[in-house]
């Protein structure tokens, strides 16, 4: 063959390959969307469906509470989700739970589903919602929580993306989680005596940080309901900032982390039960002293001394009234980002991670206004809504893992920084900051004591 007619063929081969990569490109990927969020459609159908939404009220006269914890781990060993795939745990240094906490004002009824897992992913969700259903449970609302654990186990989070990253789907597995939620939801209504309920606001900044701005704003409370019966039997419900990455990365253990070790601590004290649920995790991170089992367990000791030592508000929770509310979320089409102006295309996204229920919860208990998220709120926006808040008479606990998920909401000036939370998982910004923000702001604003 002459060299023309190989300079020939190559110069098609190359041709063909570019012309493949472009169609590829066109199909796969597009340009970032940088409108003004509060231009969007959809920014206003939420703001207007919250505008016309109701929330239920009802006005009892005593409170009634009950909890439970039930044992979920799997008798065979999953897939590690958390840090990076990492294959199936070699030991389980900490069994997972599932916990329950019922609260009732005698006429309406709420409960709280925390695991021990990274995520509640929404299928998980509706399966569980399904199963109370069907078992005829007297629930008029639940909410789920994390401890956003990153050693737990997988096999709950179905698609190509949990596939991938997240221990795939194991129908085994989510049976044992549906059936075990299940058995804790009707052990803690069984349970269910007189109580009295106390807020109480901890300051525990030295144990957190801003994990993208030196010396940055953080959230430092640890906040928390507290519940008392007639016998002296208590329980608490708990909220912190810091991730759960106190464990190694290189951990092969099945681990609680250092949530597992709090609430172990806790119930070894003061308390017979207690639940921890991820607060305002995004962009906040552990001062750890150390990524040792032993280590995560003298955090997690910090922590508890913390709670007793620099309290800085108590009060009774006093009025026996439970409002609830459900605003679901209208987005912008998904931006995961390749680069710093393209993004996949929203219809591989969807093939790729599924459906993620953005959605708020929102109750009210007596004067504490609790609002689940199912983005991955930054803690920075937290004192902008504490100080409003209590401008209205009111203690706030915000949770996120709610039974959807939808990624990072970080301030939007952090947005093209070189941050995995902002680049690869704010799915939906640009503009989302100013969107949650705003939105909580809001509720907040609607909510009287």
């Amino acid at each position: 063959m002459s060299t023309k007619s190989i300079l020939l063929k190559t110069t098609k081969v190359l041709c063909w390959t570019f012309v493949v990569l472009l169609v590829l490109g066109f199909l796969l990927l597009a340009k970032v969307d940088r409108s003004p969020i509060q231009d969007q459609d959809f920014y206003k159908e939420t703001f207007e469906r919250l505008d016309q939404s109701s929330f239920s009220e009802s006005q009892g006269d005593t409170w009634l509470a009950g909890w439970s914890s039930t044992n979920m781990t799997p008798p065979e060993a999953a897939e590690l989700v958390g840090y990076a795939p990492r294959g199936k745990y070699e030991f389980v240094q900490d069994s997972s739970y599932v916990k329950a906490l019922a609260l009732s004002n005698g006429k309406t009824r709420v409960a709280w589903l925390n695991y021990e897992l990274l995520i509640v992913h929404p299928s998980l969700a509706s399966r569980i919602q399904i199963a109370i259903k069907e078992a005829n449970l007297p629930i008029d609302q639940v909410i789920f929580t994390a401890t956003h654990t990153h050693s737990g186990m997988g096999g709950y989070m179905p698609g190509p993306m949990g596939e991938m990253a997240f221990g795939g789907y194991n129908q085994d597995i989510v049976d044992l989680m549906v059936s075990r939620s299940l058995t804790a939801l009707q052990n803690a209504i069984a349970t269910q005596d007189t109580v009295s309920i106390n807020y109480r606001k901890s300051d525990a900044g030295d144990l957190v940080a801003n994990r993208f701005v030196k010396d940055g704003p953080t959230d430092p409370y640890v906040r928390q309901l507290i519940f008392t019966k007639n016998s002296g039997k208590k329980a608490t419900f708990l909220t912190y900032s810091a991730h759960a990455t106190t464990m190694s990365t290189k951990f092969m253990g099945l681990s609680g982390d250092y949530p597992f070790y709090l609430t172990k601590e806790l119930e070894a004290g003061n308390f017979d039960f207690a639940m921890y649920a991820a607060g305002t995790v995004g962009s906040h991170r552990p001062l750890r002293p150390g990524n040792t089992p032993e280590m995560v367990e003298l955090y997690a000791h910090q922590l508890d001394s913390t709670l007793n030592l620099r309290m800085t508000y108590f009060a009774t929770v006093k009025k026996n009234q439970i409002n609830t509310g459900y605003l679901p979320i209208s987005l912008r089409a998904p931006q995961l980002r390749v680069t710093d102006n393209l993004r996949l295309r929203p219809w591989l996204f969807d093939y790729l991670l599924g459906e993620t229920n953005a959605h708020l919860d929102i109750t009210q208990v007596g004067n504490t206004l609790m609002i689940a998220s199912s983005g991955e709120l930054s803690g920075v926006f937290y004192a902008k809504w504490e100080k409003l808040a209590q401008s209205k008479g009111l203690n706030l606990i915000v949770t996120t893992f709610n039974g959807g998920y939808i990624g990072y909401i970080t301030p939007d000036e952090l947005y093209d920084e070189n941050f995995h939370e902002v680049r690869e998982m704010n799915w939906y910004g640009p503009g989302n900051g100013k969107y949650f923000d705003e939105m909580i702001l809001a509720i907040i604003n609607r909510s009287n004591p």
